[in-house]
């Protein structure tokens, strides 16, 4: 039986992430199950998993193309714009590009689900 594969998405200011990465890198603890792709806003986010990029990511899993061309064929994109949105895919960790003979980009989704988490922190004290 395969494992499913769970893609863990951080939501939270730079800052925060920032600090996170840097108190890792000094040694810090990673703690369980804490993300390791992280995007600063809910807006962000929305816009990369809009409903055409989600049909997207279902059809390359499926269709499996051999390229870029053939992704963009299949999918009725233009090229150029198909490729934006795979490398902005590609930065946040959902699919992975490998390089064939003869140069050609081959899409494959890396993730068989994703979660998200976004930490609501505690209400800032009022200063008088």
């Amino acid at each position: 039986m395969n494992e499913v594969r769970v893609m863990h998405i951080g939501i939270a200011p730079r800052g925060y992430v920032k600090q996170r990465m840097i108190a890792i890198a000094k040694g810090g603890p990673v703690r369980a199950g804490e993300p390791k792709h992280w995007v600063s806003s809910l807006e962000s986010l929305a816009k990369v998993l809009s409903e055409e990029n989600m049909l997207l990511l279902e059809m390359i899993r499926h269709s499996k193309p051999e390229s870029l061309t053939e992704l963009a064929k299949l999918s009725g994109r233009a090229k150029s714009n198909l490729s934006r949105t795979i490398q902005t895919m590609e930065s946040l960790g959902l699919i992975e590009i490998s390089v064939a003979r003869h140069g050609k980009k081959i899409p494959t989704v890396a993730y068989d689900k994703l979660k998200f988490e976004y930490e609501l922190h505690p209400a800032r004290p009022k200063t008088a």
